[in-house]
């Protein structure tokens, strides 16, 4: 081995993460590892990640296969994140994220999802353990459920099939993913918001959970949305609301037709179409300010609904 493989910081549902350090540059970074026989699942990883190229993803360094105690190893090399999790952050910061916080990193998360999408891929389970924080903010890690959305492509000699199963943890789920109709990109969008109400509360997105399969039916038949946090500020719980709306609803343009009949057309507007709508409508909304950080308290979200009289 050209590397030394240090202390396990993480435990994925296939893998486990240590950190680890070049023997050759003394260059530190992640290394994903499970044994070669059980590796398909990291595999199909591999050749996601080193694929892509965002400073809102994690960086894809390498993967090797390595002798361990008698045991065949398949390592996947990531760019190491020293500030661990998004979930971390919140415990650190006493159970919940202050606002100017959460949209500094939900700006980030929307743009990596935004290039995933770009590049016909689902992540397929956005949430805080899959958020990576370092000093340049966060970076959307862990690609072991995502997928192309187009089921009959391939990359890299990997075809995702309608018969892979259904990734996200079903706190995050979507109603459409919890009936097993579809996973696309309003999954993620739908995940993003549950995310944010995993920062700005501490909490659970769904609230009186008994059991898994009580949750899932919530989730898919209720035509309930999470509860949205009543400590955020006014612009915040709009674009929330906005993002936790089902995806059907989402998809649905008459809502971008009303946002958009009070924005001034101009050469450099575009209209989106199609599954690539709902995302660009939310980067409009919450990139326009074109600064490293939100402040969620001066009105740089835009409104997108209120009374005449606001």
């Amino acid at each position: 081995m050209d590397w030394i493989r240090g202390h396990t910081i993480g435990h994925g549902s296939y893998a486990a993460v240590s950190v680890a350090k070049s023997r050759l540059s003394d260059e530190v970074f992640a290394v994903k590892s499970v044994e070669l026989s059980k590796s398909q699942m990291l595999l199909k990883e591999q050749k996601i990640l080193s694929k892509l190229s965002s400073p809102y993803i994690v960086s894809y360094k390498g993967f090797d296969v390595t002798k361990e105690k008698e045991k065949l190893m398949f390592n996947l090399m990531m760019e190491y994140m020293s500030d661990g999790t998004l979930s971390d952050e919140i415990r650190k910061q006493g159970g919940r994220i202050n606002e100017p916080l959460v949209g500094y990193y939900t700006k980030q998360i929307l743009q990596g999802l935004e290039y995933l999408h770009s590049r016909g891929i689902v992540h397929c389970d956005i949430k805080g353990q899959n958020i990576l924080l370092g000093e340049t903010g966060a970076k959307i890690a862990d690609f072991g459920c995502a997928r192309w959305i187009d089921p009959a492509e391939r990359d890299g000699g990997v075809a995702v099939t309608s018969a892979e199963p259904i990734g996200y943890t079903p706190m995050f789920m979507a109603p459409e993913v919890a009936r097993g109709e579809e996973q696309g990109c309003p999954a993620d969008i739908w995940a993003l918001g549950c995310t944010i109400i995993e920062m700005a509360t501490g909490g659970s997105p769904w609230s009186n959970v008994t059991n898994a399969a009580s949750l899932l039916y919530r989730i898919a038949f209720s035509g309930q949305s999470p509860e949205i946090p009543k400590l955020l500020s006014l612009q915040a719980k709009d674009f929330l609301n906005l993002v936790t709306t089902s995806p059907t609803s989402i998809l649905d343009q008459d809502i971008w037709n009303s946002v958009e009949e009070t924005e001034t057309a101009d050469s450099t507007t575009q209209v989106v179409s199609s599954m690539d709508c709902p995302l660009q409508r939310l980067r409009e909304l919450g990139l326009n300010s074109g600064e490293p950080k939100w402040r969620w308290d001066d009105e740089r979200w835009v409104a997108v609904r209120g009374s005449s009289s606001e």
